[in-house]
C-alpha cells in the first residue's frame, strides 16, 4: 500500500492504518529504535508509542514523506528513553559510542547552544550534508541518525568495515573544519 493510502486510512480513523504502517515500515522503525536503545523490549515499546503518536498527529498533519515523519517520532521517543535510562543507570551502548565519535567535532570550551541558535545549527548541518557525495551522506546518516554499527553500514553499502570507519573519520574531520570556518567551534 502506498503512503497516501495509509494517510487516508489515518484520516478515516481506521485501525487498519496502524497495521499497514507496521507492515510497511515496522522493521525500519524497530531497527532504528533498537540501534539507539540496544533493548528489544524497549525498542518495541517505542515503536508502538510512535504508532500512537502518528495516530494522534494524523490528522491534521499530512506528512510527506511518511517514513521520515515516522522515523523522526521513533527516534525522538527512543532518544528520550535512552536519556532516561542513561540517567538512571549511567550505562553505555552503541548510541553512546556514536555520540562520542561526534564529540570531537563539537567539543570546545564554548558550547554550540551559547554560540548559535538551534535552527542555525540545523541549517549548517544541512548545508554540510549538501557538500558530501551521496555515498558519504548515506554513511553519515546511517551512523549518526539511524545509529547503525560499522558492520551494518558495511553490509548495506558493500564497503568493508575498515573503509566505513576511515571514511566516517574523514567526514567528522570535514564537519569539524566546516564548523570551525563558520565560527561554531574553536
Amino acid at each position: 500500500m502506498d503512503d497516501s493510502a495509509i494517510i487516508e486510512l489515518f484520516f478515516a480513523r481506521s485501525e487498519q492504518a496502524i497495521r499497514e504502517l507496521d507492515d510497511k515500515y515496522g522493521k525500519v522503525c524497530y531497527s532504528l529504535s533498537y540501534n539507539i536503545l540496544n533493548s528489544r523490549q524497549d525498542a518495541e515499546e517505542c515503536v508502538n508509542d510512535a504508532y500512537l503518536g502518528t495516530w494522534d498527529a494524523i490528522p491534521p498533519a499530512r506528512p510527506n514523506p511518511l517514513l521520515a515523519f515516522l522515523c523522526r517520532i521513533v527516534r525522538n521517543l527512543s532518544l528520550m528513553r535512552y536519556h532516561a535510562d542513561r540517567a538512571a543507570k549511567r550505562g553505555g551502548g552503541s548510541y553512546t559510542v556514536a555520540l562520542e565519535e561526534l564529540e570531537g567535532c563539537l567539543a570546545t570550551p564554548c558550547t554550540v547552544e551559547g554560540s548559535i541558535e538551534e535552527q542555525e545549527l540545523v541549517r549548517l548541518i544541512e548545508d554540510f550534508l549538501d557538500t558530501l557525495s551521496p555515498e558519504n551522506r548515506v554513511l553519515l546518516m546511517r551512523r549518526y541518525w539511524f545509529s547503525d554499527s560499522y558492520g551494518e553500514i558495511a553490509a548495506r553499502t558493500g564497503l568493508s568495515e575498515k573503509n566505513v570507519s576511515v571514511r566516517l573519520t574523514r567526514i567528522r574531520k570535514q564537519l569539524r573544519h566546516y564548523f570551525e570556518e563558520r565560527g561554531v567551534v574553536r
